[in-house]
């Protein structure tokens, strides 16, 4: 039994936290923001009483297994686990709530292929990550759904665009994307031969799942670009995980 007055959320104790998962439960859609606004503020935090809510949230995940709004009970636990230190770590949530994390998990890889918005596809697929504690990924997907990085160059420091599957090409640049004047500089996507763990795993992964603009957009995410400022050739990849604020 869960002592919830024991825990805390984003408001202080979590003594209310049942009665909200008792509404979120009966309408997802409807009370998401307000279990956020608790548990997951910002999509970036995370509290005791959060964790704590992961059997629960599996739990209405399992009743909504067919239903519209899985996804949304799916997105809130995602964005919980993903704030979690990695199932490395001593008394990692993902290893205590390891059960209810595997049912979650297994709910979300099978929503995935029933997905066909690319915008909801991403948001799934980084929970999926989450709560295999892939980290850094878990949030960073999102350029492949806009065509569009943000880094800076590892030498000048310059920060630069990374864009491909645009109409304008493949290309990185320290000046508007769109400006007609701006010099750009031609992606070196990876290989598909060349592609291994996460990256693979990501592309055949949408590929399978239909997500046809999302997988040719891998290549160009775990390949190289050159800043053309300076010259510099440099992962993108690298660089995405370099400029993460956690």
């Amino acid at each position: 039994m869960t002592e919830w007055s024991t825990l805390t959320d984003a408001c202080g104790s979590a003594e209310h936290v049942p009665e909200l998962l008792d509404r979120f439960e009966d309408d997802p859609s409807g009370v998401w923001s307000e279990v956020m606004d608790h548990l997951c503020p910002q999509l970036d935090t995370a509290f005791t009483a959060s964790y704590a809510a992961l059997p629960r949230l599996a739990g209405i995940a399992t009743a909504r297994a067919q239903d519209e709004d899985l996804d949304w009970v799916l997105l809130a636990a995602g964005a919980i686990a993903a704030c979690a230190p990695g199932s490395s770590e001593p008394d990692s949530p993902l290893t205590v709530y390891a059960a209810p994390v595997g049912v979650l998990h297994a709910l979300t890889d099978r929503r995935l292929g029933r997905v066909a918005e690319a915008e909801e596809y991403v948001n799934l697929l980084q929970a999926l990550l989450s709560f295999e504690g892939v980290e850094i990924w878990d949030r960073c997907l999102d350029g492949l759904l806009s065509g569009e990085y943000e880094v800076d160059c590892p030498y000048c420091g310059v920060d630069l665009f990374i864009v491909f599957g645009q109409g304008g090409g493949s290309f990185s640049c320290s000046g508007d994307p769109a400006s007609p004047g701006v010099e750009k500089a031609p992606l070196r996507p990876a290989r598909d031969r060349d592609l291994e763990g996460l990256p693979r795993r990501l592309f055949t992964r949408a590929r399978a799942d239909g997500q046809e603009s999302l997988a040719r957009g891998v290549p160009y995410l775990f390949g190289r670009a050159a800043c053309p400022d300076c010259g510099t050739v440099f992962s993108v990849a690298e660089r995405v995980v370099a400029g993460w604020m956690p």
